[in-house]
């Protein structure tokens, strides 16, 4: 399975036990929560979820956290860890290296990383606009070199391309308007597949807004710091046992989220029918609109039974 390591700022309102002034973009100077949490990519599921003060790094405790998902999981096997430049340290990545658990992780541009970006070569062009290449990069801490893929993006021929803007004073890319991406990995595959393996981690982040938009991740907010965090446990099996229903119960391929389905399943109007006159059992009327039926019927009654 495919692991997803991210964290996020939840803003705090008062003063609550870990609620403490960090790094915070949405409300610069606020008191904020910094939890860390692990997705199932394949499954769409929380696989882990920590609640932390809001002046913690990104991968402070991360090895623990790593120990207690890997836990969870049990005999499941983790094919592949992506995580964001965060988590770009070098003991974490030799804990995976150990652990033998294959990893793709964004760097981060330091001025020694973006030397190399300068001086690489063998760029080659994947789409207009869009070029990739490859370097081995050892940083002064680390005790051997890793593989590390770059990607160059020109943002007049893309306009939503992500990544880090280049000043033009530098000159780091070629491109003199463009974005630039680094990612270190143990993954043998090409450059590209790389690249597009590590795109696929952004699900993660509609998890996250799902969760804050639809089961209160940054509404449960107790006194007491272990209450607020057993209080988003219970929000954390809520969206696992939701993700199960739509995937076992609806097997549809959009992946609808909850206040969508709270319209089209959980919430239907009905009345019981009666006649009295006859023997006939009672019949459940729903207040489906034509254009709905034929699809709740798919998903709710066996197709031997249809």
């Amino acid at each position: 399975m495919t692991l997803d390591l991210d964290s996020t700022v939840i803003t705090r309102n008062g003063e609550q036990e870990g609620a403490v002034r960090g790094y915070n973009p949405g409300r610069r100077g606020r008191a904020s929560h910094h939890p860390l949490l692990a997705f199932v990519a394949e499954a769409r599921m929380v696989a882990n979820f920590w609640l932390r003060p809001g002046n913690t790094h990104s991968a402070n405790n991360v090895l623990q956290f790593l120990e207690a998902t890997l836990a969870h999981l049990g005999e499941k096997k983790v094919g592949l860890l992506r995580a964001d430049s965060g988590f770009f340290d070098d003991v974490f990545l030799k804990v995976l290296e150990e652990k033998r658990i294959p990893y793709i992780i964004a760097a981060r541009l330091n001025q020694v990383l973006q030397r190399g970006l300068y001086q690489a070569t063998g760029w080659w062009a994947l789409e207009p606009g869009l070029e990739l290449t490859e370097i081995s990069y050892q940083a002064a801490c680390w005790s051997q070199p890793r593989r590390v893929i770059v990607v160059r993006q020109s943002i007049r021929q893309r306009k939503n391309a992500p990544g880090k803007l280049c000043p033009s004073s530098k000159m780091i890319l070629t491109f003199k308007d463009g974005v630039t991406g680094a990612f270190v990995t143990t993954l043998e595959l090409p450059v590209a597949e790389v690249w597009r393996t590590y795109r696929g981690r952004a699900d993660c982040e509609n998890r996250i807004k799902e969760l804050k938009a639809d089961f209160g991740l940054d509404a449960f907010n107790l006194r007491d710091f272990w209450a607020t965090e057993s209080a988003l446990g219970f929000a954390m099996l809520a969206y696992n046992l939701m993700s199960l229903f739509r995937q076992s119960v609806m097997r549809a391929r959009v992946q609808h989220t909850l206040s969508t389905l709270h319209g089209l399943v959980l919430s239907i109007g009905g009345a019981w029918k009666t006649n009295s006159k006859t023997d006939e059992p009672k019949r459940l009327m729903l207040s489906i609109p034509r254009k709905h039926r034929a699809w709740l019927l798919r998903a709710t009654v066996p197709a031997s039974d249809q």
